[in-house]
């Protein structure tokens, strides 16, 4: 009787225990995602409300009298249709050039044995390392006076005529890092890339010497092929960083304006924009339209993360993005 008291209060004790560890689970994930959705909740919320409302104690979330006119407002003030082309051109394009490119050079460090493979390294970490913001000034001033090695430079210098090309506002400023691999935080989509370019089977690149294939055969007939996992991951992280960067797009270009260098000055856009068309933006109003657009710019890659969810946490797993 004892033996199965003992044993009743056993289970009882591992049911109870795996009831409040469920229970612990539960609330600390509401909460966790309570920390996470309130900023967008509170956009939201806020983006729809009327003057009224605003102006009402009461009204807290949920506005007696929701309105659409700010999100309106921030559309055409932010000039959101050319804003989104020119990031899908400037920055967009120029993140997809530098997810192929840093494969390509990551394929070299990890699989060729050469000497100067520790420099290769040390310069890759030091692209981490730095931040963009210190080399921004050297950066303007190269693609402002465009030079190869000075020789532009010194012919100018000889013929009296400036022969260095002004490359700002122009695809360059955002292509050429990215095809040369020192584009927007290239060092550690490099990084991903070589260690999983270390754990493919050295048999696979071997077979494919046998057969007669070159380095560049290989790398686009096999390791290509076999490396859509990384491919995904690295992709994803690339236009994510290239679609929220305002830095660059800021400093390089006058006219052609990215969504993000709008939404980093949206005030004072929309402002301009609203006195050009006679509308009138008061204190309160201008609040709510600076929410629809940080709104407007989010959804794009608030889309693309839904519709490839699945696919990019399997990626993340299988590729050892860890810590």
């Amino acid at each position: 009787m004892v033996r199965i008291n003992q044993n009743t209060l056993h289970r009882t004790t591992k049911h109870t225990t795996r009831a409040l560890a469920a229970i612990f689970r539960i609330i600390f994930l509401i909460a966790f995602s309570y920390i996470l959705l309130y900023p967008v909740i509170f956009m939201i919320a806020n983006a729809i409300k009327t003057r009224p409302d605003v102006m009402n104690p009461a009204v807290k979330w949920i506005s007696h009298s929701p309105s659409f006119y700010s999100f309106k407002l921030a559309f055409r003030g932010m000039q959101y249709p050319k804003a989104l082309r020119n990031t899908l051109i400037f920055s967009i394009l120029s993140g997809l050039i530098q997810v192929f490119t840093c494969a390509f050079y990551s394929y070299g460090i990890s699989r060729f044995k050469m000497k100067i493979n520790g420099l290769l390294t040390f310069f890759l970490i030091l692209i981490i390392l730095v931040p963009d913001i210190v080399l921004i000034m050297p950066r303007i001033t190269n693609f402002r006076h465009m030079d190869f090695f000075g020789i532009l430079g010194l012919i100018s210098k000889l013929t009296g005529r400036e022969l260095r090309p002004n490359l700002t506002d122009t695809l360059w400023c955002f292509y050429l890092p990215s095809i040369f691999g020192v584009g927007l935080k290239s060092g550690i989509l490099m990084y991903i890339y070589i260690q999983f370019f270390k754990g493919l089977p050295v048999e696979l690149e071997e077979a494919a010497w046998l057969d007669g294939a070159g380095p560049f055969k290989t790398f686009f007939s096999i390791i290509i092929p076999s490396s859509g996992v990384v491919i995904l991951t690295v992709t994803i992280f690339s236009v994510v960083w290239h679609w929220n960067d305002w830095l660059l797009p800021t400093m390089y270009t006058t006219n052609n304006f990215t969504l993000s260098s709008q939404l980093y000055n949206a005030e004072t856009v929309i402002s301009i924009w609203a006195r050009n068309h006679n509308i009138t933006i008061n204190t309160t109003l201008s609040y709510g339209v600076e929410l629809c657009a940080c709104i407007l710019f989010i959804i794009p890659p608030l889309a693309m993360y839904l519709l490839m969810q699945r696919k990019f946490i399997q990626s993340i797993d299988r590729v050892g993005i860890v810590g």
